[in-house]
């Protein structure tokens, strides 16, 4: 079967292209940029890449034997504009792509909408489903509530507020209910719907065994995670507060947590059903799915994050930036030679920077770097990263962005999307020179006006230890 998939690089979508693939499909990946799109599969030769921004008018073509064409796009924490005008942009864009094709059936993974008064979200996704609608290919829309899963934006959240706060005084939100449904189940009922003619032109909503608030849902997790947890939910918390409420103690940008507290006050529970007289799927209990997240975790298993998608962030095309300029720039440049017999070690802290292991200098002033740009509306640190010693182009890593990922030729280019008067990139180089091994690690920044050079004369004392403690440890770090 030949498949479109749009949203591959993101989160439901990297892990439905595995399956894809598994299932002996050939996948063409439509995506924003062809440098972030990275999946190591034995399968390459069944995967087609083509980059589209659907947001901006289409002239490219695709393959006119497309079978399926999945839609998993959307622009909630985009901070570019009106995020219901974008998602009807781009949906209005993706049938008239399909147009050219002889595609047989769009499926597309909405949210539960069943409330008469929802959110500006979830209005935008119901919106969605009547453009796609519009076309003459049969479409199967599927709805889901909350989705449970290692790296999904719910599941950092509740983690990030589970293991944090003992005890939480919470928005009265909290005793929203909804109908969690782990990831697995998403991408079980996403692969197998595809062509089955029962499905056309349908509408289902689909979710876990358990119905349950969002205190429900903290308090079970602690449970999962031995830990004891006292939540107190009061009237007073108005949106706004809600929102900072979540910005602050969780990862997330605050236009992703407006957007999540307005749909939180929403009720997502299953309504439209008759998805399992279609398809035969037992879905399991929020318990279990948190259980299998942290399974996944434990193994370093985690194939996609909510913060892959560049819509989690403030930056722009990566093409960008790829490209360090010479000109108007600061530089602090270092270089310390390697052993050869350390090559390989200190390649792989490199590839370890950031998240649990941290900048190898000073993490305390890199937590507080990462709260000081919390405070001005940036993303943080709270993002970590997507896996402990693995590193693909476009992933998120704590307050940067992975551009170029080059294990093979030993460089990683990082560029930084904290909050700044200016741009900043961050690469770190193994090289040999006249016969030695070196590594080299070059901070770079281009101010934006006169109060960007400011801002780096006031860091450049901090800049001096903790670079140069930086390269130093990551050359004579070793692992325990």
């Amino acid at each position: 079967m030949k498949i479109l998939l749009t949203g591959a690089n993101g989160y439901i979508g990297k892990r439905l292209l595995a399956v894809l693939l598994e299932e002996g499909h050939e996948v063409t990946c439509l995506v924003r940029n062809k440098n972030r799109f990275n999946f190591h599969t034995n399968s390459n030769d069944r995967i087609n890449t083509i980059e589209i921004d659907l947001l901006n008018p289409v002239n490219n073509s695709i393959p006119e034997d497309i079978d399926v064409a999945y839609y998993l796009v959307h622009s909630m924490s985009s901070s570019n504009g009106d995020f219901t005008q974008l998602e009807n942009t781009s949906a209005v864009n993706f049938i008239s792509l399909l147009r050219t094709t002889k595609c047989k059936h769009i499926i597309y993974l909405s949210g539960i909408s069943n409330d008469p008064h929802l959110s500006k979200h979830l209005d935008s996704r119901k919106n969605v489903e009547t453009v796609l609608s519009d076309s003459e290919i049969p479409l199967t829309v599927l709805r889901a509530s909350i989705i449970v899963g290692s790296g999904s934006a719910s599941f950092e959240i509740i983690r990030d507020l589970v293991e944090k706060l003992p005890v939480m005084v919470a928005p009265k939100w909290l005793n929203t209910k909804c109908q969690p449904i782990a990831i697995r189940d998403v991408i079980k009922y996403l692969s197998r719907i595809k062509l089955n003619q029962e499905s056309y032109n349908r509408i289902f909503d689909i979710g876990g065994k358990d119905i349950l608030t969002f205190k429900e849902m903290l308090l079970l997790f602690a449970e999962v995670r031995g830990l004891k947890r006292i939540v107190f939910t009061i009237p007073v918390l108005t949106p706004k507060l809600s929102s900072y409420w979540l910005y602050f103690v969780t990862a997330i940008s605050f236009k992703l947590a407006s957007s999540l507290v307005d749909s939180m006050k929403i009720e997502t529970i299953c309504e439209l059903k008759g998805i399992d007289d279609i398809i035969n799927i037992s879905p399991l209990s929020y318990k279990e799915a948190v259980k299998f997240a942290f399974e996944k975790i434990e193994q370093n298993l985690i194939l996609s994050s909510w913060s892959d998608a560049l819509s989690s962030s403030d930056s722009d095309d990566l093409n960008n930036h790829i490209e360090i300029p010479i000109y108007g720039c600061f530089k602090d440049s270092r270089i310390k030679e390697i052993n050869e017999d350390r090559l390989n070690n200190v390649l792989d802290n490199i590839w370890s920077i950031g998240g649990d292991r941290g900048w190898y200098y000073a993490n305390f002033l890199w937590k507080l770097r990462g709260l000081l740009d919390k405070m001005v509306g940036g993303v943080g640190l709270r993002r970590g990263r997507r896996s402990a010693n693995d590193i693909n182009n476009g992933d998120a890593l704590d307050f940067w962005r992975v551009l170029l990922a080059d294990k093979p030729n030993k460089r990683l280019l990082l560029y930084a999307e904290m909050k700044l008067p200016g741009e900043a990139w961050l690469e770190f180089k193994i090289e040999i020179r006249d016969d030695k091994v070196i590594l080299n690690q070059i901070a770079t920044y281009r101010p934006k006006g006169l109060i960007g050079r400011m801002y780096w004369y006031s860091v450049l004392p901090f800049h001096y230890f903790i670079f140069a403690g930086m390269i130093r440890n990551i050359v004579n770090y070793r692992s325990e």
